[in-house]
């Protein structure tokens, strides 16, 4: 699908930006073979990319979007940039060093959002390190700010000490951990919701005895673009993992079927009481 991009659509931000609904996402992928898979996702059509310094993988990332000549100019502005602040270098001054870092890292000019990656309760500076993100933002090497894992007490304090809301709040997000009270309230205050670990990490896929199997059998399509599309209806943005070039294209095309309200009802039931991954409260992404 080299023209995949031409159906994503693009979700509006409170700051006027818009982001590619689909991106890919590259955790735990090692920094040698972050480069050809991001190569191949920008291929398949891929204009969103997600990354993060607690990765390791931000120079892997920086060589694709070189070797691609999706660093400058007209083509750069084609593809959004994701990367998150490591939580060991929150602070003002740490934060405008770490980012500096970072920015090399890419060898970009500026990245699209930059992200608090653990609200750590525990050890609370993200206002402080939002003040240097404002800073940063003021100078145009950011463009737009957002936050990862923040619950709404969290996005409350942020906003108490900060004024603003953050644009995105990505948090773990999928058919058996759809944290409904999170998503709300991030939409009642004009935060736009992002899911990682969209298919639980592939726990999902057989989720509710094959629902989800079910009723992609019905649709003649997978049981990992149910979920997805069921995301992408529900208005989320999404940034499902893989390193195969054919499930990079699997995970972009889903714009040839729609769920019904009943399937909806389904999935929604799946909802469940145990996330897959940490929990914001006490994790810290050093």
């Amino acid at each position: 699908m080299q023209d995949g991009q031409q159906s994503v659509p693009t979700i509006r931000l409170n700051d006027g930006n818009g982001i590619p609904q689909i991106g890919l996402g590259i955790l735990r992928i090692d920094d040698d073979e972050t480069e050809s898979v991001v190569s191949s996702a920008l291929a398949a059509g891929y204009r969103h990319i997600d990354g993060a310094a607690g990765y390791g993988n931000e120079a892997g990332l920086g060589r694709a979007l070189v070797d691609t000549r999706m660093n400058r100019g007209e083509r750069r502005e084609a593809v959004w940039v994701t990367t998150k602040l490591r939580d060991s270098e929150q602070g003002y001054d740490s934060t405008l060093k770490a980012f500096d870092r970072q920015l090399r890292l890419l060898q970009l000019d500026y990245v699209d959002m930059y992200m608090l990656h653990w609200p750590t309760p525990f050890d609370w500076r993200s206002s402080e390190s939002w003040r240097a993100f404002d800073l940063l933002r003021d100078e145009g090497r950011v463009r737009t700010l957002g936050v990862c894992n923040f619950l709404p007490e969290h996005l409350q304090r942020l906003h108490d000490e900060t004024g603003e809301w953050p644009a995105v709040d990505q948090i773990e997000l999928h058919p058996t951990w759809q944290q409904r009270e999170v998503v709300a309230y991030c939409r009642d205050h004009g935060i736009a919701v992002e899911a990682y670990s969209p298919m639980a990490r592939g726990a999902d896929l057989g989720a509710g005895d094959g629902v989800i199997g079910g009723i992609a059998a019905d649709h003649h399509v997978s049981a990992a673009q149910v979920i997805l599309r069921w995301h992408i209806e529900n208005g989320t943005i999404i940034i499902p993992k893989s390193v195969h070039a054919r499930r990079q294209r699997e995970n972009l095309d889903l714009f040839g079927f729609a769920l019904t309200p009943e399937e909806h009802r389904r999935i929604d039931a799946l909802d469940g009481p145990r996330r897959a991954g940490h929990d914001p409260m006490t994790f810290s992404y050093s």
